[in-house]
């Protein structure tokens, strides 16, 4: 008994220890199976914020919450990062909410990013604000989304007391901080600030090299962009794609073909000449430097063109006056399924305009309507334009009905229909159209009173239009320009008041121009004043010699008078001074598309029976006793 009672002693001693021994290793191998499984969790939520996957971030939440793995300002930081890069802003503010004991400089630094990436800026720089009021030192973590949240907001005078702090916090040679502060003096225009602090920067990557040749393009210091890429390309930093777009737009507008065509090889010879982004770039360089073959070659050889290379060749043919041309490749655009945006609109309704394709405008107008949310109807330039083309296309029922449609209207608006009632003719709908402006409380500007004396010089409203003239300054504080004194003197040329129409443009309190003396002449042509043209044209031929439009109103005015020796002078002088008429044109839009005739052109297809269509109608006209003016 004695063996087995110390055999059961012995037992009895063991068991504790060995129960001592077990507990101690499931202890330690639950912490190191947290460990892991938090480890293992924070990396899931990194995966599931890099790939936007809420679902599987959202489980990992709940397994999370379950196992009591929230206590740790790392997973803290990791959810909030997660919610934010999924979307959920409101989860991601609310997890920061919950673990305010656990709050630190990385869990205040991915809300506030989260807040400011959000467009919620205000309210980053409140948590800001907060962290700085309790005592939480900022880092170089936090210093670039704050300045982003400024330079949102606008506040510059903010962003200058945070560089501040960053400079007492030691962190002005960080390249993250001041790559966010020279990004943010760009953007406010305050480019010796941004020059200053660039100079000061000892690790600069081809980023913050790109940032500064793009801000000097945006600022009109285009000689400092140049400058710029130089020394970056002097100090060995290879130019990204972001490099040359930037180039080639600072050529774009300097004009500059031959050092494009350069950075073009330049872009061939490193092999970015596949890059779209790029190609877009090259078309809007070439077309900007009037060089449209260059343009259209890089567009016909871009493979996979996107949106923006069709809008890019579509606006440059725009430009250039290609009216035609932008209508075939809006065709093209539609035929091959690229859906078209707000640019691609605004810029095809002014070729409708100009070549008044008014079916062409609608399709437009119609595809705009049944786009649903990929346009805001509300969009008060766009509206405009959609105004615009109808005006100029002869359609004011439906200018109007835009009009009265639209919820929102600027002073553009108003100007759109009173211009357009003025040239076509309606005169007292013009005029009542200002008076409703003026009710609505929409302050007239210089545009508002050519429209209106325009409205006078179509209608024949010599006294209205002398009272607005005298009134525009005094009732309206509008200063009356050359081109209002240009609507007077056409207005008074049409009613045959040619002296006070002399006097006007020869006394007129500034300097005229060869508009106002085309006016002048227009009129005394319309006239048969040959006195009064003959002073004109020699006003017109002092300020633009080669406008062929002057040289035809006089020839005009010639023939009206009898006085055929003159016009024989005046097409020598023509030929003297190397002026060629330019040959009229007509447009006429069919099912087919929009189809140019130029005067004596014979190029269409079918211009034998155009012609001989035309010689019937001359023929039927001329048995009515029609005769031809020539």
């Amino acid at each position: 008994m004695h063996g087995f009672a110390l055999l059961r002693r012995r037992k009895f001693i063991a068991l504790p220890y060995s129960f001592i021994f077990y507990s101690s290793s499931a202890s330690a191998y639950r912490h190191t199976l947290r460990n892991y499984d938090l480890t293992t969790c924070i990396a899931t939520l990194q995966s599931c914020a890099q790939q936007q996957d809420l679902g599987k971030g959202r489980e990992t939440h709940c397994y999370m919450l379950r196992n009591g793995l929230l206590d740790s300002p790392s997973s803290i930081t990791s959810l909030i990062n997660m919610y934010s890069k999924c979307n959920r802003i409101g989860y991601a503010f609310g997890i920061f909410n919950t673990a305010s004991p656990d709050r630190n400089v990385f869990a205040y630094n991915a809300t506030i990013a989260s807040l400011v990436a959000h467009g919620q800026a205000e309210k980053g720089i409140e948590l800001y604000r907060e962290m700085r009021e309790i005592g939480i030192i900022p880092d170089r973590f936090t210093f670039p989304c704050v300045i982003k949240g400024l330079s949102d907001l606008m506040n510059a005078s903010e962003v200058k007391k945070a560089h501040g702090l960053v400079f007492k916090l030691e962190l002005t040679l960080d390249v993250f901080v001041g790559s966010a502060l020279i990004n943010c003096y760009l953007k406010f225009g305050l480019m010796q600030e941004a020059e200053m602090l660039f100079d000061r920067l000892s690790t600069r990557d081809v980023v913050l090299w790109n940032s500064m040749v793009n801000g000097y393009a945006q600022t009109g210091q285009l000689d400092k962009a140049l400058e710029v890429f130089r020394e970056m390309c002097e100090v060995g930093v290879v130019p990204s794609r972001f490099t040359v777009t930037g180039v080639l737009s600072v050529f774009s507008e300097m004009d500059d073909l031959e050092s494009g065509r350069a950075i073009h090889g330049f872009v061939v010879k490193i092999g970015y000449g596949s890059s779209v982004p790029i190609c877009n770039a090259l078309i809007d360089m070439y077309s900007k430097c009037k060089s449209m073959e260059d343009a259209f070659e890089i567009f016909a050889t871009t493979e996979g063109k996107d949106l923006y290379s069709w809008n890019s060749i579509i606006s440059a043919h725009e430009s250039s006056g290609d009216y035609d041309a932008t209508l075939r490749l809006f065709g093209k655009m539609l035929s091959r399924r690229v859906r078209p945006d707000l640019v691609t609109v605004t810029t095809v309704l002014p070729a409708c305009s100009n070549l008044a394709a008014l079916s062409h405008g609608k399709a437009i107008h119609s595809h705009i309507l049944v786009s649903g949310n990929r346009y805001d109807t509300n969009d008060v330039l766009l509206n405009n334009a959609i105004m615009d083309m109808y005006v100029k296309c002869g359609s004011m029922r439906d200018a109007l009905s835009v009009f009265e449609n639209m919820r929102n209207k600027d002073v553009a608006s108003w100007n759109i229909m009173i211009m357009g009632y003025a040239v076509h003719g309606y005169g007292n709908a013009a005029l009542d159209f200002f008076r409703q402006m003026r009710d609505r409380r929409f302050r007239p500007d210089m545009v508002t009173f050519i429209g209106v004396l325009s409205a006078c010089s179509h209608s024949g409203f010599l006294r209205q239009g002398r009272e607005f003239l005298a009134q525009m300054e005094s009732l309206y504080g509008v200063v009356p320009t050359v081109e209002h004194y240009t609507c007077i003197v056409d207005m008074l040329g049409r009613a045959n008041q040619l002296k006070e129409a002399y006097e006007i443009a020869r006394s007129m309190p500034f300097e005229s121009n060869s508009v106002v003396w085309r006016a002048l002449l227009a009129g005394s042509r319309l006239h048969g004043n040959v006195e009064i043209a003959e002073i004109a044209l020699t006003k017109v031929l002092e300020l633009d010699p080669g406008h062929c439009g002057s040289y035809v109103l006089i020839s005009n005015a010639y023939v009206a008078a009898g006085r055929y020796d003159e016009v024989i002078d005046v097409r020598d002088l023509m030929r003297q001074k190397n002026v060629r008429k330019v040959p009229g044109c007509s447009w006429i839009e069919l099912k087919d598309g929009v189809h140019a005739f130029i005067n004596s052109d014979k190029t269409h297809p079918l211009s034998d029976r155009i012609y001989a269509e035309l010689l019937s109608l001359t023929a039927r006209l001329s048995e009515q006793g029609y005769v031809p003016g020539t």
